[in-house]
Formats: structure tokens, sequence, C-alpha cells
């Protein structure tokens, strides 16, 4: 084996805040820049943040990349490229790597959502057959998987038949900028921007049907009609034209008023907004790891989520939890944790406690080690 190894990062979403896979990416070169010492890396990148990217040391290279994620360049020009730079391994992170690649890999998967919901963009056949082909390929030809949660883990070895033993296990971190500041300035800028004025139920992401908006509301109009609680339901993230109901169904509950569309939240705002709200709520019916609860957890504010997929494992007994396809159990646990005062202080507490599990920095440390187990 040689004495120094070259290993390939695909990085192309580095720096799209608005992908948690960016964020994972940020991490995991942030991670190897300060822990690996002696291999040589090759990070992919595309033009977007080619320029932006800088590497520290003459054992980082960077190669500008046009091909975008789900394009047809991806299979058929970024393969060439891999092979042009010799490389002893790549980590693909994010299923979609190019099937003609055939050198050593690692991926990792975040989750299998679109086999479960699959959303407007599979409408098409060509694109389902090529996404369950180039998916498939990813998991097959890797030489170990990394999967974000024992969850993602099990949905993998059900959906493809794999040997669960190539799979490991690498939980996710919390960004240190999440923590609790109730009495900050900053929260009250941000009221005021924002013109939040009553206490507010929170929750952030994507408007996409496996998130269960619909639900969400359905259960915010029952706290406010039937249980008479005075509170504003604020979401985060931008409106999808493609799933029209989440508005229909504030429309036809007379909600509008009552419901605070935020749109994209910056990443440096989103701090505030956790802290700022009284409860914060993931509706789900898929989730591959649960990040936001973690956040809200560091920011120390309540979470009441879905008992489904990986949301019992990764937020443990810090969060209550209900059937997302029952909106009253959503409601009624709202109300039980916004109306007892003792119980909203313990979740606080474990909240606390079980965000220490996690940390950026043991993602990287582990991820590391398996390249050198592979490498071996």
């Amino acid at each position: 084996m040689k004495d120094k190894l070259t290993i390939g990062i695909d990085a192309r979403m580095y720096g799209f805040a608005q992908t948690g896979i960016g964020n994972y990416i940020r991490h995991l070169i942030g991670c190897i820049f300060e822990f690996d010492k002696e291999n040589y890396y090759v990070i992919f990148l595309l033009p977007e943040e080619f320029d932006n990217f800088k590497t520290p040391n003459d054992r980082i290279k960077k190669v500008k990349l046009s091909s975008k994620w789900y394009s047809w360049s991806e299979q058929l020009l970024f393969p060439f490229e891999l092979y042009r730079q010799n490389l002893d391994l790549v980590h693909f992170t994010h299923f979609n790597s190019p099937i003609l690649y055939f050198g050593k890999s690692a991926v990792t998967i975040h989750d299998i959502t679109p086999f479960f919901f699959p959303g407007h963009k599979m409408k098409s056949l060509l694109r389902r057959v090529g996404f369950r082909a180039v998916f498939y390929s990813s998991v097959k030809k890797a030489s170990r998987v990394i999967a974000v949660s024992k969850n993602t883990k099990k949905d993998i070895v059900d959906h493809f038949r794999i040997n669960g033993k190539k799979i490991d296990v690498v939980y996710e971190g919390v960004d240190g900028q999440f923590s609790s500041q109730k009495d900050s300035a900053k929260i009250s800028a941000l009221k005021s921007k924002y013109a939040l004025h009553k206490p507010f139920i929170f929750y952030t992401g994507v408007w996409r049907n496996h998130k269960n908006l619909v639900g969400l509301i359905e259960a915010f109009g029952v706290l406010k009609k039937e249980y008479k609680m005075d509170f504003d339901l604020v979401l985060g993230g931008n409106e999808d034209p493609y799933y029209p109901e989440v508005r229909k169904t504030w429309q036809k509950l007379g909600l509008e008023k009552d419901i605070r569309r935020i749109g994209f939240i910056a990443q440096e705002e989103l701090p505030a907004f956790y802290n700022a709200a009284s409860l914060f709520v993931i509706p789900s019916f898929y989730e591959g790891f649960g990040l936001i609860g973690l956040e809200s957890f560091a920011s120390g504010t309540p979470v009441i989520s879905s008992n489904r997929t990986s949301l019992p494992e990764i937020l443990g007994d810090a969060a209550i939890y209900f059937d997302p396809n029952n909106h009253r159990e959503m409601a009624e646990k709202m109300r039980l944790v916004l109306t007892d005062k003792k119980l909203y202080n313990e979740l606080i507490q474990k909240g606390f406690e079980q965000v220490k599990k996690y940390s950026w920095e043991k993602m990287g440390r582990e991820t590391l080690k398996i390249y050198e187990r592979m490498l071996k």
C-alpha cells in the first residue's frame, strides 16, 4: 500500500445551505482538514463554490466540475474526472454516484424518502427508473455504506437486500450556533422584524408531502378552535406549488391570519427562531435523521414529534411523541406540553442532555476511521 493515499470527496453540494447534505459536507471536510495530517484529498466542487473554497495546505486539491447532481453529465462526464484523478478511495456524500465509476468508494445515505414518498419529480417513468438504478448501483458497488441512523440502515437493508455488515451508522452533529438565548436582544429584534406579537409554535423545513404539513395545520386548528389557545403557527421554508393542499388546508380552516409564512430562513437567523418559539413540532411521516429536533433541543425549546422512522431513535425520551396520522393526538400533545409547566421544563432539561450525544467532531473522526479500514 502507498504511504500517502489520495481520497476524493464529492462536495458538489458544498455551500448549498438550504440542504442538510450541504451542511454535512461542510462539517465533514472541516473535520478532515483538522484531523487528517497524512493523506491527500481531491475535493470536487461546482463552479458556484469553487472560488470561495479555500484549501488549507498542498495536500488538498480542488477540482471544478460542471456536472450538477441528478444530471446526465453526472453519470456521463463525472466518472472520467474521477478516473483521471487516480483516487485510492472516493466518498460520495449522497446516493447519486456515477454508475460508470467502479473504483473503491464509500457512499453516505441520508434517507430513502423517495421510495416511500416519490413526490412530483418522480411522475416520469424515465426519472423513476433512473433514480432506482443510480441508488441501487451506489449501495451495491460501495465498499462501505454510511447511514445517518439505524433506521436508515434498516431501510437500506430491507429495500436493497445488501448485507448489513457493510453499513456503518454514523450520526450527524449540531452546529455550535444553536444554544439557549431566551433573553437575547436578537430575539427581540427577530420578533420586531417579522411582527411576531404572539407566542408561537414553530416548524421549519421543506413543504413536501412526507413532512405532513397538512396534519400539522389540522392539529393547529384544533388547538385554536377547540382548546382556545392563543398561539400563532410559524412555518419556515418556501411554499411548494406542487403541494397546494397545504395552502388549501389553512384556507379551509380559516387559519390564514394565524399562520405566519416566513419563507426560507437564513442559517444565521435560525437559532433566534428556535429560541423565540414556545414549542417546536416535527409532524413528519419520514425523517432520515431529524436534525431539526436536536437544533431545537440545543436552543432550549421543547419538541413534540412524530413517532415514525428515525425520530424516536435520535430524540430519545427528550421529546413527546404522537401518531402523525392522528392530527387530534398531535393537537393534544401540543396542548399538554404548553399547559404543563413542570413537563415543559423537564423536556427542556432532557433536550440539553440528549443533544450532548451528537457532535460533528465525532462524525468526522468516525468517518476517517472508515476510510482507514477501507484503505488497509
